[in-house]
């Protein structure tokens, strides 16, 4: 309210009226209005009787007791279509505006329009939705101070990072103390996170650590490949603060202060084993912490949290991020890549190219150019175990994989019976039949250099020599032609010029 005392006061001792306003931080205008007004009512200081500010604005200024004849703005409604994303209140006060009109009345000005919004969110209200969403930002880091474990052997205090994430809306925070600050920590953390708020907010404000960020350069950003799976899984989005820049997440740099006091500071005389321990503690003070009112607002985070954000969160996926690995590995000649210690096939055409492997806990995913191209089982507690897959194989492999006994006779009764013959005796001749598949594999080779006729039938030509013929004495039947020669034709006679022994040789003389 105007001093409108004070300015009479002034005046009567010969202050001029820049003076006066600069002492009482109101306008030239102002302090020339009241003094008019004073004048016109013939009001002069010293008063005659005590009156208030108040008394004279109703005595010089009446009209600004009457009601204004312009629409009054439904401040609970502003605050409720705020929460919706891309609504702003510029927006709300032109659809204020085009419906007041309608109406026939008169509407605020912008600036009466929001000074009529921030009474009423003061007033009632945790959390202002001018400057952030609910379920907009949640901002992360690692508190300055570390939480402690003892050792129980040595009694040494080994010191542990914290956590923190906190809603940028209704700053409700989560904390827990991590066993470093690697990768998989800060992973972990924030899947923990998630589900502690029951929801995943829009943007993840994290620092530029290594954990979060590859390259932070002003003219290019890139995030971690792990962390940027673990945004894509959950649907949010990841806008690291600028270097040097710790404005950019101020609830979390505030918070961190805070909970190094209320949390970490207050477990300071408590011995704790295990990181479990740890953490059961630190969420009982965490539970506190949210629950505390605020100081200069009605509620607390835990209130404005339920009331304010936490249906605007967007929701958790069925199944909780995975922890993933990635590395580059070659595709040796023999189609596998070596992953912990084990082999896993990958298509034969990717035979000495580089690719991206995926390795969780469950599964080995190998990708090229982005692109999927082999998924395994992942072999846990062995070593030097090959897992191959029977389409990655060439078709030679892949032919060479299927054969057994059956498949060797089946392929020789469909070339003959005189084949099938031979290729039981190949399988027969050993104790165990698997040490007949190469002669068999080498009997199959032959059918493709010379025909599967010309097999056949030097296959019964091996047979009328002997039983049990063999896959090198197949071949030099099918090498000199003697399959081609008809088997009914008659041997040639018997030369006359041949050496023949008499009786007289052998004694038969001497009987």
């Amino acid at each position: 309210m105007t001093k409108y005392t004070e300015i009479l006061r002034l005046h009567s001792q010969g202050v001029s009226g820049r003076g006066i306003a600069a002492s009482c931080s109101c306008s030239r205008n102002t302090v020339s209005n009241v003094l008019e007004r004073a004048k016109h009512h013939e009001i002069h200081w010293p008063f005659e009787k005590d009156l208030t500010d108040q008394d004279l604005e109703d005595l010089l200024f009446p009209e600004k007791k009457l009601k204004s004849s312009r629409k009054i703005p439904d401040s609970e409604y502003i605050h409720k279509e705020l929460a919706k994303s891309g609504v702003t209140l510029s927006l709300l006060w032109n659809e204020y505006c085009e419906k007041t009109r309608l109406s026939g009345e008169i509407p605020l000005m912008y600036s009466q329009f929001c000074r009529y919004y921030r009474e009423y969110a003061h007033k009632t209200k945790a959390t202002m939705r001018i400057k952030r969403k609910p379920g907009e930002l949640m901002e992360v880091d690692w508190a300055g101070d570390p939480a402690y474990l003892k050792d129980y052997l040595t009694g040494e205090a080994i010191p542990v990072p914290v956590f923190v994430a906190v809603l940028a809306c209704s700053q409700y925070a989560y904390v827990e103390a991590c066993r470093d600050m690697k990768m998989e920590s800060w992973i972990n953390a924030h899947v923990n996170a998630f589900n502690y708020f029951g929801g995943v907010a829009r943007i993840l404000v994290p620092d530029n650590l290594k954990t979060g960020v590859d390259n932070a350069h002003r003219t290019e950003l890139k995030i971690n490949r792990t962390y940027h799976e673990l945004a894509e899984h959950y649907g949010t989005a990841v806008i690291p603060a600028r270097v040097k820049k710790p404005r950019d997440k101020p609830l979390a740099e505030g918070t961190v202060g805070i909970i190094s006091t209320w949390i970490v500071a207050s477990l300071r005389h408590q011995q704790f084993f295990s990181l479990q321990e740890l953490n059961e503690a630190i969420r009982k003070k965490l539970a506190e912490f949210n629950e505390k009112p605020f100081q200069k607002k009605p509620g607390s985070r835990m209130s404005a949290f339920h009331q304010e954000e936490k249906a605007h969160l967007l929701p958790l996926p069925t199944s909780p991020y995975e922890l993933a690995t990635w590395s580059d590995e070659l595709v040796q000649v023999n189609y596998h890549i070596n992953v912990d210690k084990n082999h896993y096939s990958v298509p034969y055409e990717y035979i000495r190219q580089l690719v991206n492997v995926r390795l969780t806990s469950r599964m080995v995913e190998i990708f090229y150019h982005h692109h999927r191209i082999a998924s395994h089982r992942r072999v846990r507690g062995m070593e030097g175990e090959w897992v191959t897959l029977s389409e990655h194989m060439p078709e030679n492999h892949r032919q060479y994989l299927t054969q057994n006994s059956d498949y060797f006779r089946k392929w020789a009764v469909d070339v003959g019976p005189s084949t099938a013959i031979v290729v039981e005796g190949l399988l027969g001749n050993h104790k165990v039949e698997k040490q007949g598949y190469r002669a068999c594999t080498s009997l199959m080779k032959l059918g493709d250099k010379y025909s599967l006729v010309r097999l056949e039938q030097a296959c019964q030509r091996g047979l009328s020599y002997t039983p049990s013929p063999s896959v090198k004495s197949i071949q030099t039947i099918l090498t000199t032609g003697q399959d081609k020669v008809p088997s009914d034709k008659p041997p040639k006679p018997m030369s006359s010029q041949g050496f023949v022994r008499g009786a007289a040789y052998f004694g038969g003389d001497d009987q």
